[in-house]
């Protein structure tokens, strides 16, 4: 999955085309030809652009072959095989088949797809793309592994119902640009709106499971860990960073506001290091014009916690945060005005503190940090009082963490480990 993708000058011209309405495919779907090698390259990258072999690959397991866990607040979905074996994979599927999956959410046999498959943001990346991410998937090597059936309760279990989500929460259609916007802008938001899917996890969801747009990309839950604010909070978003620090930090896992971690360190692994500049300086772009948001931050830390956390702090953390949260440049990432330690919700937070972090290794930055893992040092409350100290020393101003929120997050850890 760290392979490094080599995009020639053609590809480039090829992506710098801005997405507009969905355009007439260049050869008809049904159309059988055998795809240059630009087209392969071209699939190549928006495969990484669309996290494909992340979501689609098993720890452990073959690329592409599925069985990945996808954790959801109904139960789990687990990816499936988009390998090109006939029996097990997508290998008998026409193009006007993949293209009905991503665009619309419905698989060959006509079933409606869980949206744990971000259809509803793969449903605007245009045709052309498409063909392209479907003949670059025909070339990868065919596994034959069985799919694994959805771990849903009833209702959830029952694919009918999602008919009725559709209707109420699912807007198909490709993406269309702004005519008053710049290219660079149309560009960025084609990608984060589509194939990118930041939406899928930097937005809160409603009771349903469907993303909340009103308060598109101003934080939420995936994979058990809140991601955070990317609108232009100064507190818990992107205010206080300029694009040039989106784009390093999407390029090589951290900046000197912030690091990679959870989630998002996977990203940065398998997807936006791959990104070329243009494409990143796009992304950053589009989410420096969002609008500044400022969240609620919830009850802050009274006296006592704030205390008990110092020491805490002092003892475990000064030597690579620094006695005032400042960090080290180039090493360990701030703890003092990062939007990351303040954000709505403290989980992510917690999660690195009790089961450590690594900083992706990237080309650009080819020596990877790791946090390590203080779970069977520190006890909730312990964890509790320097997550709650970090939120709010040194000007920072976030909602105090109580124990039972320790807890909930060390018990998703020992269930995601199969530890009893």
């Amino acid at each position: 999955m760290y392979r490094r993708v080599a995009v020639g000058a053609a590809l480039v011209l090829g992506l710098a085309t801005l997405a507009a309405a969905d355009p007439p495919l260049s050869t008809p779907l049904s159309t059988r030809s055998q795809p240059g090698h630009a087209t392969l390259e071209r699939g190549r990258y928006l495969a990484r652009a669309g996290d494909c072999a992340a979501c689609h690959t098993a720890p452990n397991g073959k690329p592409f072959a599925g069985g990945r866990v996808v954790p959801t607040p109904f139960g789990d979905l687990y990816s499936t095989n988009i390998t090109p074996d006939r029996a097990t994979g997508i290998g008998k599927w026409t193009l006007q088949d993949f293209y009905r999956a991503m665009h619309s959410g419905i698989d060959r046999q006509g079933n409606h797809l869980y949206p744990g498959f971000p259809y509803p943001w793969y449903t605007k990346v245009t045709a052309d793309d498409v063909k392209a991410i479907k003949a670059y998937l025909d070339t990868v090597k065919p596994v034959r592994q069985l799919n694994r059936k959805p771990a849903l309760p009833w209702p959830f279990s029952m694919r009918s119902g999602l008919a009725i989500w559709n209707k109420l929460y699912f807007d198909e259609g490709t993406f269309v640009g702004d005519p008053h916007r710049s290219a660079q802008w149309n560009r960025g938001a084609y990608l984060v709106r589509g194939l990118e899917h930041c939406g899928a996890c930097h937005t809160a969801k409603n009771f349903a499971g469907a993303t909340k747009k009103s308060v598109a990309l101003q934080g939420g839950f995936g994979e058990n860990a809140f991601a955070p604010n990317l609108a232009g909070g100064l507190r818990d978003g992107l205010g206080n960073w300029t694009a040039a620090e989106i784009v390093e930090y999407l390029k090589t896992g951290s900046n000197d506001k912030s690091s990679a971690a959870g989630p998002m360190a996977e990203v940065v692994s398998d997807d936006t290091q791959y990104l070329t500049h243009a494409d990143l300086t796009a992304i950053a772009t589009y989410l420096k014009d969002l609008p500044r948001v400022e969240p609620d931050a919830g009850p802050v830390a009274d006296t006592g916690i704030m205390e008990r956390g110092g020491a805490v702090y002092t003892d475990d953390c000064t030597g690579c945060h620094m006695e005032h949260g400042q960090g080290q440049t180039g090493a360990f990432p701030p703890l003092k005005g990062s939007a990351a330690v303040q954000a709505q919700h403290a989980e992510t937070v917690v999660r690195i503190v009790l089961d450590g972090a690594a900083i992706p290794a990237t080309p650009a930055k080819p020596t990877g940090l790791e946090m390590p893992a203080f779970k069977a040092k520190l006890d909730d409350a312990q964890v509790a009082a320097v997550v709650s100290y970090i939120r709010n020393a040194w000007g920072n101003h976030a909602g105090a963490v109580s124990e039972g929120d320790v807890a909930k997050v060390r018990n998703q850890i020992r269930q995601q480990k199969g530890v009893p």
